[in-house]
């Protein structure tokens, strides 16, 4: 029978760590310990404190910035985990000099160094210019929704906030009601109250507490203005948040916004703002940029230096701006895939499919000549009899004037002839239908036709070709594999520190993987 050396779990054995010997030369440990040693300014860290006379020590910001930027490099935010880490792993030991701080002293120190993180953003991004990872041929600008802490739930104008809050006291007062009810039912029943009886007490309780909630709120608070006449969407957790439509359905986050250069996709610009529409970033990311580099002592980046954004930021101001400002820009619209001559005659694998799905239809799509529409009392009515309402009187589509009429929600939805007159019978939108009476004036030339045309070009499709591969795997890298997917903080300020906290590790990776010297 075969023969074993004895052991045994039950036994402990004490053994000698020295902490410097576990920051190994060519791991990034050693590259975020040497750089925050030796390479940053942390003197701006000083002045948060006043403890020199009163006071008990504070924990050195060095020690804190080890643990907080290592912690998010392996895709750890909590400050509760990262402070379980200082205390249980020995990379984190060793980086923290086994100082064990608390889970609150790592989330006020997130929170409340704005200033300072901004300040040690850019000295990481000088140690960057100096090693020449920075080309400062082309910055691709791009913005990345992420979600908040805080509920989409709890969102909406105070009216809509105001009909939430009566349909809980409705709530309420259904279930008093019935335990009314109840009791005049069961005054000689001595036998006590059944389980349910308590889950409905424990549910009145907990919608006063969400009612007293919205009051409070409702009291102190309005309606935020948005661009149009329409007030926007408050939150009650976090009212800087915004409600944002993504390709994953809608989220209650932040947008957080990149500025990348081409050469190794260094992000030189970061910002964090509560707005799914990107049109009115476009000016404060292209500033934040041009600071950057005044810090850097580059006067003029966009003498030699490109932009290029996707059709998220382009509109007529951003596009003269760009041109006021004399940036050689690139920012797409909404139709260049259209213009593309690439894509003029497709012969993909989706437009077969599209092909064969027309080729199916036993009946035609309607047509507006199966509308009856009276142009003289602006009517329309839908081959189902249904009235159609005036969107627009005079829509302008392309070199032509129309007049646009819209199906109601409540007509198209249970509709047995909407297969025959919608695209798609799954699409949640009505239908539209247009009637041309003239052609338009010709258009004036404007900003956005010579954008049109400067990007139309050979030169400026292979310039834009560029940003998609340069301003995406760096979201990609953050999302998917440091696995930075949400914001842990609320409000703007605390969010855009902890966005170009993101980005800052990001920025120390490729110094680590370029540009470091071991």
């Amino acid at each position: 029978m075969a023969r074993y050396k004895p052991y045994s779990y039950d036994q402990i054995k004490l053994i000698p760590i020295s902490f410097r010997d576990q920051i190994l030369p060519g791991s990034f440990e050693y590259t975020l310990s040497v750089i925050i040693d030796e390479q940053v300014d942390l003197s701006v860290f000083e002045d948060r404190y006043c403890n020199d006379v009163n006071g008990a020590p504070a924990y050195d910001p060095a020690i804190l910035l080890k643990a907080v930027l290592y912690a998010y490099s392996r895709g750890i935010v909590s400050s509760r985990e990262i402070a379980r880490c200082c205390r249980d792993n020995v990379i984190f030991m060793a980086l923290s000099a086994d100082s064990q701080p608390h889970f609150t002293t790592i989330a006020g120190f997130v929170s409340r160094m704005s200033a300072e993180i901004t300040a040690l953003f850019g000295d990481v991004l000088l140690i960057c210019d100096e090693l020449g990872l920075i080309g400062r041929e082309m910055f691709a600008v791009d913005g990345c929704k992420l979600p908040s802490n805080a509920s989409k739930e709890w969102s909406g104008t105070k009216e809509e906030l105001g009909r939430k809050k009566a349909k809980m006291q409705r709530a309420v007062d259904y279930l008093i009601e019935r335990h009314r009810e109840a009791d005049r039912h069961d005054e000689n029943d001595n036998t006590p109250d059944p389980p349910a009886r308590g889950r409905e007490q424990q549910q009145i309780e907990t919608l006063r507490a969400r009612i007293a909630k919205l009051s409070a709120w409702l009291a102190e608070n309005e309606d935020k203005p948005g661009r149009s006449a329409k007030p926007k969407k408050s939150n009650l957790t976090d009212n800087d948040s915004a409600l944002m439509k993504t390709s994953h359905g809608t989220l209650q986050g932040y947008n957080g916004v990149a500025a990348v250069d081409a050469k190794h996709q260094v992000v030189v610009e970061a910002q964090a703002h509560g707005e799914g529409q990107e049109h009115g970033l476009l000016a404060p990311m292209i500033e934040g940029i041009r600071e950057r580099f005044h810090a850097l002592g580059d006067w003029g980046v966009f003498g030699q230096a490109r932009v290029t954004a996707d059709a998220g930021f382009h509109s007529e101001a951003n596009v003269k701006y760009l041109f006021d400002e004399r940036i050689d820009a690139y920012v797409a619209d909404t139709r260049l895939r259209q213009r593309d001559p690439r894509f003029a005659d497709p012969e993909g694998h989706y437009q077969q499919e599209k092909q064969h799905q027309r080729q199916r239809k036993s009946k035609p799509r309607f047509t507006p000549a199966d509308f009856v529409h009276d142009a003289a009392n602006h009517t329309c009515y839908c081959p189902a009899g249904k009235k159609l309402y005036l969107k627009h009187r005079n829509a302008k589509i392309g070199a032509h004037v129309a007049t646009c009429y819209q199906g109601a929600k409540r007509d198209c939805a249970p509709c047995v002839l909407r297969a025959r007159c919608l695209k798609s019978p799954t699409q949640k939108t009505t239908r539209q239908v247009y009637f041309f009476r003239s052609r338009a004036d010709a258009p004036t030339p404007n900003y956005s036709e010579r954008m049109r045309q400067k990007i139309d070009s050979d030169t400026g499709r292979a310039i834009y070709s560029g940003r998609l591969g340069t301003v995406e795997p760096v979201f990609g890298n953050l999302r998917a594999t440091l696995r930075l997917d949400r914001f842990t903080l609320r409000g703007k300020k605390k969010v855009d520190t902890q966005w170009k906290l993101y980005c800052l590790v990001h920025n120390l990776l490729k110094i680590h993987q370029f540009g470091y010297e071991q």
